[in-house]
């Protein structure tokens, strides 16, 4: 009998979802694209208005190895429309992952089989929390830049396999470094 999310310890989650890089497929932007459409429209039909809606993280990089995942930050001018985007999303049969104050992290794609074809993290922000959208642009604009990152990504991918907190958090002060510089 297979156990439903919910129940899995996070070692046996991260057995399920490890973390795995692909080389970029140029799919990738259309799925975003896709989805964004989807989202704008569950948003208008419950009224929740959104500042923007933008494709981050390594999939939003062409020619760099990613997870298959699309992360889509969405912001929003106030906490109210953000925790009614929440509910909205929760409904649509989206994964509350995470929820801190003025952030919120929801998944869709994840089953008790591992991952489905389309995986999406969606990043519940208020309006200028967006240092990602930074970083994806300095990554865009510098190939060198980009190449690096990957390679630390191939690396760290190998380590932590089965271990995505060590993965992100072994990443933060690279992205923090090219984050600051972007904002320059």
């Amino acid at each position: 009998m297979t156990k439903k999310l919910e129940e899995m310890t996070l070692a046996e989650l991260w057995r399920l979802f490890p973390i795995n890089l692909v080389a970029h497929n140029p799919q990738w932007p259309c799925w975003y694209a896709e989805k964004k459409d989807e989202l704008k429209e569950l948003f208008r039909s419950y009224s929740v208005d959104v500042y923007r809606i933008e494709h981050i993280g390594s999939t939003a990089v062409p020619d760099i190895f990613a997870k298959l995942i699309i992360d889509i930050l969405i912001e929003f001018d106030s906490s109210r429309e953000m925790q009614k985007a929440k509910t909205v999303l929760v409904s649509a049969g989206y994964r509350c992952m995470s929820e801190k104050e003025n952030r919120i992290s929801l998944n869709d794609g994840y089953t008790e089989q591992g991952f489905a074809e389309r995986v999406f993290h969606l990043h519940l922000r208020l309006r200028g929390d967006c240092d990602e959208i930074a970083f994806r642009d300095y990554l865009r604009s510098h190939s060198d830049v980009a190449a690096e990152y990957e390679r630390l990504k191939q690396d760290l991918a190998e380590r932590y396999q089965f271990d995505r907190d060590a993965y992100t958090e072994a990443k933060t002060l690279f992205v923090r470094k090219y984050t600051c510089l972007a904002k320059v």
